[in-house]
């Protein structure tokens, strides 16, 4: 059987992550494992998280804030794993490259084979070097004039004015941030990842879908397009830096006194140590290398475009490079990437220094989160950017979720309660045979069928169109039917008839709140409570078609709820003003 191992891109812990970010690599995940774990077994997928802890922008954070390294990223860990529970994002594990008790040893023994098998190179070179605090500075530390346009407070990376990357080594009149002395230039030494290598030996073959032992899905256009580009310029990557906060470099390599692992290498690495600290968790510390080495495993890593080149290029090579050290036996690749674009929020890109972002707390204090998370999901940036807009959230949550789901299930069982004392009609066997041909349940039957068939191509949005249409296809068999026409009939044959629709209805709402599982969690839930005793009725996995052959009479059915209450226009237009508010007051 195929087992699924998938990840999310580690969020950073160094602030606040947002809808943006969640609509990128964490709740097409979330969504995909669902699907997995009902058409699989839940036995056959694991999803692994955590944040990452590491790096510059964390030690220089920290630092400002006058806060030790790990109370800092401990503080975020917290926010983060925060607004997943909120969102109803769940991980088999959630840890962290600091606080995980196994990253530090794989994350050294990634780079001792890598340097054993030949894959890296040493070079000392200059850079720059406070003598007032005795420590090398990162370019993150550094402030001073743009080599390009002279702007007097350009960063040690990057020229915030006129946008140029810089050699931090360029800087005019660089300033340390720590204390403002003027640092001087010093050799220092550090290792690179040969990249050009690990590519000649492996990694060109595994992309190229000709590594018969590291069997891919296929790529992105997105993704392709990226990795082609830097295939045609790839380089040495360097893996250490001269920090105080990090993986330290393994004992006995000469020169690595100080030093740590960058933190994109041993970033990736969080994958394979969050799956040990599960493994660990379960009793079982050796179950992990059934995931990461084995045959059946399929790798998958859900990220957002400015992590392409760290999933398809980066972390692969450092896979490949392992070779044998890992007690003989090659580690997986990666299966499928499916990088998604960027989600921005009514016109413009989230920027919580600016104000403009949905405030966490707000939001999920006055919306429901099944009905965020179905709108990011229809409209995530798969294939091009797509932004979050109020108005179209609105459009979600009522046109389609309340009045497509929510306002059939609600006619259903109101009937059902009115007609038949709550519970499910004794049917005509011949007649219910009869209405399974009826054009729109046929059309109900495509439509929750392809749900599965774009969830397992990682086709999120037309999964949900795709679930929308089936529903409709639903409310449209109900009103064809006139059910309420029909039991009001003095012909026993109509009446039959009218039980055999509320048959069929009940049968597919059961049907219609697994296929909702995996998006609306919550809602399902509640949709299979009101279905009392109906909700059991699943025949063979959980997502197959199941309960829709056949509801047995006589089952309890319980009161219909409300599954998603619909939000006013004047709300909206408050959100959008309070938005706008919310920017001014931060610029």
């Amino acid at each position: 059987m195929t087992r699924y191992l998938v990840t999310s891109a580690l969020p950073y812990a160094n602030g606040p992550i947002h809808f943006g970010h969640v609509a990128g690599a964490y709740l097409p995940a979330d969504v995909y494992v669902r699907y997995l774990r009902m058409a699989k077994g839940p036995e056959n997928v694991l999803y692994v998280c955590g944040t990452d802890e590491h790096g510059v922008a964390i030690t220089l954070k920290a630092e400002q804030e006058g806060l030790d390294y790990r109370s800092y990223v401990d503080r975020w860990h917290k926010d983060i794993k925060g607004l997943f529970d909120r969102f109803g994002i769940s991980f088999d594990m959630f840890s962290g490259t600091a606080r995980c008790k196994h990253h530090v040893d794989a994350s050294q023994k990634f780079f001792l084979a890598l340097h054993e098998h030949g894959f890296l190179q040493e070079r000392t070179e200059e850079q720059w070097f406070s003598e007032a605090t005795s420590r090398f500075l990162p370019d993150r530390y550094l402030e001073g004039t743009c080599p390009n346009c002279d702007f007097n407070k350009a960063r040690g990376d990057e020229c915030p004015q006129c946008g140029t990357w810089v050699d931090a080594k360029e800087l005019k009149n660089p300033v340390s941030l720590i204390d403002g002395s003027n640092p001087v230039l010093k050799p220092t030494t550090h290792w690179y990842l040969d990249l050009p290598k690990l590519k000649e030996q492996g990694l060109g073959a595994w992309y190229d879908g000709e590594d018969a032992a590291h069997p891919i899905k296929g790529w992105k256009p997105n993704v392709d397009g990226y990795v082609q580009a830097m295939f045609k310029d790839l380089h040495e990557r360097p893996i250490t830096r001269d920090l105080p906060w990090g993986v330290p470099l393994p004992e006995g390599i000469e020169g690595g006194e100080g030093k740590v692992l960058y933190v994109w290498f041993d970033a990736p690495i969080g994958y394979l140590s969050a799956t040990m600290e599960w493994a660990e968790a379960q009793g079982e510390p050796e179950a992990w290398k059934s995931w990461w080495q084995g045959e059946d495993t399929r790798l998958v890593h859900f990220i957002g475009k400015d992590n392409i080149a760290f999933h398809v290029v980066v972390f692969p090579s450092m896979l490949l490079g392992q070779k044998d050290a890992w007690e003989g036996k090659a580690m997986v690749l990666p299966w499928a990437v499916p990088a998604n674009e960027f989600y921005n929020l009514q016109g413009r890109k989230f920027s919580t220094s600016n104000g403009w972002y949905l405030d966490n707390d707000h939001f999920f204090a006055n919306f429901d989160a099944d009905a965020a998370r179905f709108h990011v999901l229809m409209s995530a940036p798969e294939t091009a950017d797509s932004e979050f807009s109020w108005q179209e959230f609105q459009v979600t949550n009522n046109a389609l979720l309340a009045d497509k789901i929510g306002n059939l299930a609600s006619r259903v069982l109101k009937f059902a309660g009115k007609r038949y004392e709550g519970h499910t009609p004794e049917v005509d066997a011949a007649v219910v045979d009869d209405l399974r041909h009826h054009d729109s349940l046929q059309e109900a039957d495509r439509q929750f069928e392809a749900v599965g068939t774009h969830l397992e191509a990682q086709e999120f949005r037309k999964s949900c169109h795709a679930l929308v249409a089936g529903s409709a296809a639903l409310n449209q068999f109900f009103d064809a039917m006139e059910p309420w026409k029909l039991a009001k009939s003095d012909d026993e044959t109509e009446r039959a008839r009218c039980a055999a629709t509320i048959e069929r209805c009940i049968a597919y709402l059961e049907l219609l709140s697994r296929r909702l599982s995996p998006y609306c969690p919550g809602a399902a839930g509640r949709l299979r409570s009101m279905l009392g005793a109906c909700a059991d009725l699943a025949d063979g996995s959980q997502w197959g078609l199941g309960a829709v052959s056949h509801v047995p009479a006589g089952l309890a059915l319980d009161e219909a709820g409300v599954l998603f209450a619909k939000i006013d226009d004047d709300t909206i237009a408050a959100e959008c003003e309070r938005l706008e508010q919310q920017a001014a007051a931060q610029a």
